[in-house]
């Protein structure tokens, strides 16, 4: 199967991470469309994609994540979408073709990544339900964008697997070995990075209950293809 494919990244303030994200997906044979969602960025983000080649969106002021991907989602028009956060570590193109190739090959509806330092349950379990890197269908979420708009900056994936769930969809768990994702201390500090943290576990659970977010990850792992 060909893939029509635009990649989505969100961005805030991620100028000194972003070119190696970008590296693995601007010139990628799989990839018609990079779109760079600068979030609010006061340290260069939108000009250091733009450097690079990519096609940037800018956002003022910050919106958080699940707008900016709406906002995103909203400006494409492939059939296929890459969702990559911004401060990914190790990507390389060949680890975007493993992500692309269960989906292309119409061995799964989607694909979600596991990355290599994700928290040690989901590695045991081998699923990382919130998982930002994925490919999936766009018009999974084309239908829903007004309602994005109005959800918790960090709402974006547990909404986003109670619309595979419901929709009945094949998701394939590719694992990512050599793909890291920064600790928010390291980039901001202990104590910012604590509350970040926080701040995104509630935005989580003000979008689902705990108890559906349990379900989603015995659901989505018991309908994955690994």
């Amino acid at each position: 199967m060909t893939l029509r494919i635009a990649c989505l990244i969100p961005a805030h303030n991620e100028a000194p991470r972003i070119a190696g994200v970008l590296g693995a997906v601007l010139g990628h044979p799989q990839i018609a469309r990079v779109l760079v969602v600068d979030d609010g960025s006061g340290d260069g983000t939108a000009e250091a994609a733009r450097a690079l080649g990519a096609e940037v969106l800018e956002l003022r002021p910050n919106r958080g994540k699940t707008a900016a991907l709406a906002a995103g989602l909203a400006c494409l028009d492939e059939e296929h979408v890459l969702l990559l956060d911004a401060d990914l570590e190790g990507l390389n193109a060949g680890a975007i073709s493993r992500l692309i190739a269960p989906v292309a090959a119409g061995q799964a509806d989607l694909a979600i990544s596991l990355r290599g330092n994700a928290p040690f349950a989901w590695r045991a379990i081998g699923i990382d339900y919130i998982s930002g890197e994925r490919v999936l269908p766009r018009a999974l979420v084309t239908p829903h964008l007004g309602h994005l708009n109005r959800l918790p900056g960090f709402g974006f994936e547990v909404f986003l697997n109670r619309l595979i769930l419901r929709r009945g969809l094949r998701p394939a768990i590719v694992r990512w070995p050599e793909v890291a994702s920064p600790a928010k201390s390291r980039k901001r500090g202990v104590w910012r990075g604590i509350a970040a943290d926080v701040g995104m576990l509630g935005d989580m659970f003000r979008t689902i209950p705990l108890p559906e977010a349990l379900a989603q990850i015995a659901r989505l792992r018991w309908r994955a293809r690994v």
